[in-house]
């Protein structure tokens, strides 16, 4: 999903600043949040593995130029389920982050952008899991039809700011639309893979409860977020 440079120049580019705030601010809202109910090394961890896992998401999954972005294999529902809302959103910033600074500096000035796009549709999955996932369900035990909204609503948030991002610089003439739905149906195929990626952690995850020491009454997990196990 990252976007080409080049495809928002000039002063346009401002709004990138204010989109990028509002998410970073967001992010510190739900960091404050995660502070008080699961304390600073487990939010220090969660965000460090989040981290992680998205460079590897960037760096080592395959990647392919479609249109006007890239496709990617983001799993972003997967490290919203496993680490929480603010690690997740705290990785994918930092992920971004390190990807440009040492692999792809052509993309910093498009960070703006990039972690908006990266952003908004996390905050997007953390509401629809509220409303879907009921309270009494730990995230271990979600149904296929609930993974596949999760990561639908996360990747289709993506296509939209893309294609948000794409008019707003480039215009809506007909060769820039065609770009934008042949990277629209391109993304989309993702749909297809993520939500089986997260069923798959999501059991191993159930099956390594007892073994890892974060059954309910072994304490606090660490390294994932508590509603992984337990119900809220």
């Amino acid at each position: 999903m990252h976007i080409e440079p080049g495809l928002v120049s000039g002063a346009k580019i401002v709004l990138s600043y204010a989109t990028a705030a509002a998410a970073g601010a967001y992010t510190l809202k739900l960091a404050a949040a995660s502070l008080r109910a699961e304390g600073a090394a487990s939010l220090a961890l969660r965000s460090a593995l989040a981290t992680a896992a998205v460079f590897v998401f960037f760096e080592v999954l395959p990647h392919h130029p479609v249109g006007v972005s890239e496709v990617h294999l983001i799993l972003g529902s997967t490290i919203f389920l496993l680490f929480g809302a603010a690690p997740a959103a705290i990785g994918l910033a930092l992920g971004l982050l390190i990807q440009g600074l040492f692999f792809a500096p052509f993309d910093l000035p498009q960070y703006g952008m990039n972690v908006t796009t990266l952003l908004f549709p996390l905050f997007a999955v953390r509401a629809l899991a509220a409303r879907i996932v009921a309270p009494g369900t730990a995230y271990v035990d979600l149904k296929y039809r609930q993974a596949l909204a999760l990561s639908t609503a996360y990747q289709g948030g993506v296509v939209l700011w893309v294609a948000f991002w794409a008019v707003y610089g480039a215009g809506a003439g007909a060769g820039n639309l065609a770009a934008i739905a042949s990277f629209g149906a391109a993304y989309m195929l993702v749909v297809v893979v993520e939500p089986l990626a997260d069923l798959a952690v999501l059991a191993v995850a159930k099956a390594l409860k007892g073994p890892a020491g974060i059954a309910r009454g072994a304490g606090p997990a660490l390294f994932v977020t508590p509603r992984l196990h337990h119900p809220a």
